[in-house]
């Protein structure tokens, strides 16, 4: 089961963060709302960011999350 705690860890695993957020929205641990601060967005379109996040998530995109809204921004 994924954790706000695991969906942190592997966001900020995948490229260098200044900080890293997650809510569970729902109480059911397979719906979160992450707000992700990282230079790394620096250049990348909406749509890079988010893909960005997704990857970094990766399995757990499959199977155990089943929502997540991400808010994306700069340092």
């Amino acid at each position: 089961m994924a954790t706000p705690a695991t969906v942190a860890q592997l966001i900020r695993d995948a490229f260098e963060c200044e900080s890293v957020e997650v809510e569970d929205l729902t109480g059911t641990q397979n719906h979160y709302g992450v707000t992700v601060v990282s230079a790394a967005f620096q250049g990348k379109s909406a749509v890079e960011r988010h893909q960005m996040v997704y990857r970094a998530l990766g399995e757990l995109m499959k199977e155990e999350v089943h929502a997540l809204t991400i808010n994306p921004k700069l340092p």
